[in-house]
């Protein structure tokens, strides 16, 4: 490479770079002041809320990502235009597409990065920042899921009136077997816990209804502790092995989340191209109509990624598509104003 290559490199990762180091403790601070109050109200430990500052930042980051993204590239982009060192390059004999190969490189390097972090480690601290949403700031019984029936598998279906992901417990349960359309028995509890010390289901006020031909076998206990062929987890209307065993359309949300870990580092080299096509030549304004362009452009890509997220969880939309039409459309975008910019 040689060192124009090397600049624009190390240019537009460390531009990405500040940017994410800029617009995150405003993020943080803005979220401590609304919370501040909760904090204190709920007695929140030192350490949670530390932790839950590392997790926030890691979601703050992954949600605004194209912003970051865009900035950093039209800030740098418009500076080397501005100082008409693009033209200088352009007129040596470089060509456009040339320009662009430290771009790319560029954003391969990010693309690897958000990679990384959307399979391991944006996950984790999402579960970890909902959890203390559920917790501290969000009343428990919000935390309560109720009416839920389920199947759980081929032959098996269980209900709860209600569920408590915290205590992992659940009151009213029922589970039904059937052998051929039939209903061959019936289990029913006033309460269904899970007991980690023992590793053990246990219900209260336990009943056992078994058919054989057309008699009706009764059993009952006031307590009892057993095994079913299903986890307390999966009880939960979010819980994703549940809903694929159980064909629950609510599947498509978890489907979506996967789907997005591979679009998000696509969607690097699809702003870059966008971001380096509206900001390669001088504009009337300078740098700020760049910047405004560019912020556009970024909100732009979120309310489209939003827009088909709500179709995908509130409809039949396939998963797949509402993660890459977004892709696919700025991507059709990009490739229009590359165009434009090479004229």
């Amino acid at each position: 490479m040689k060192i124009i290559d090397w600049y624009i490199i190390k240019k537009y990762l460390s531009t990405f770079v500040v940017m994410i180091l800029l617009f995150i403790p405003i993020g943080v601070m803005v979220d401590m002041a609304e919370k501040i109050d909760k904090f204190k109200e709920n007695e929140v430990p030192a350490e949670a809320i530390l932790n839950y500052y590392l997790d926030f930042t890691w979601y703050f980051g992954n949600l605004l990502f194209p912003i970051f993204l865009f900035l950093a590239v039209i800030w740098f982009t418009s500076k080397l235009a501005n100082n008409t060192e693009i033209i200088a390059l352009l007129s040596s004999g470089i060509s456009f597409s040339r320009f662009l190969r430290p771009y790319l490189i560029s954003a391969g390097v990010i693309a690897l990065f958000a990679f990384f972090s959307g399979m391991f480690i944006v996950p984790k601290s999402n579960s970890s920042f909902n959890e203390f949403h559920y917790k501290y700031i969000n009343k428990k019984s919000e935390r309560l899921t109720k009416n839920l029936f389920k199947q759980i598998n081929t032959k098996e279906y269980i209900f709860v009136s209600s569920y408590d992901h915290i205590r992992k417990s659940a009151n009213n349960f029922t589970l039904e077997h059937f052998e051929e359309n039939q209903l061959t028995f019936k289990i029913q509890a006033s309460s269904i816990r899970w007991v980690e010390k023992d590793s053990v289901f246990r219900l209260s006020a336990y009943s056992r209804r078994t058919f054989v031909d057309e008699r009706e076998i009764y059993f009952r206990k006031s307590r009892l502790d057993t095994l079913f062929d299903f986890e307390i987890d999966d009880l939960a209307p979010v819980n994703y092995k549940a809903e694929r065993e159980g064909g629950s359309v609510m599947i498509n949300s978890h489907l979506l989340v996967r789907h997005k870990r591979w679009t998000l580092p696509f969607s690097a080299f699809v702003l870059t191209l966008i971001g380096v096509s509206v900001s390669s030549f001088k504009r009337r304004g300078g740098m700020g109509v760049n910047l405004a362009f560019g912020i556009s452009l970024g909100f732009l890509f979120i309310f489209f990624d939003k827009i088909f997220s709500v179709l995908v969880n509130k409809s039949n939309f396939s998963p797949l598509l509402g993660a890459w039409l977004p892709i696919i459309i700025f991507g059709g975008l990009a490739i229009f104003l590359l165009r434009r910019a090479r004229r």
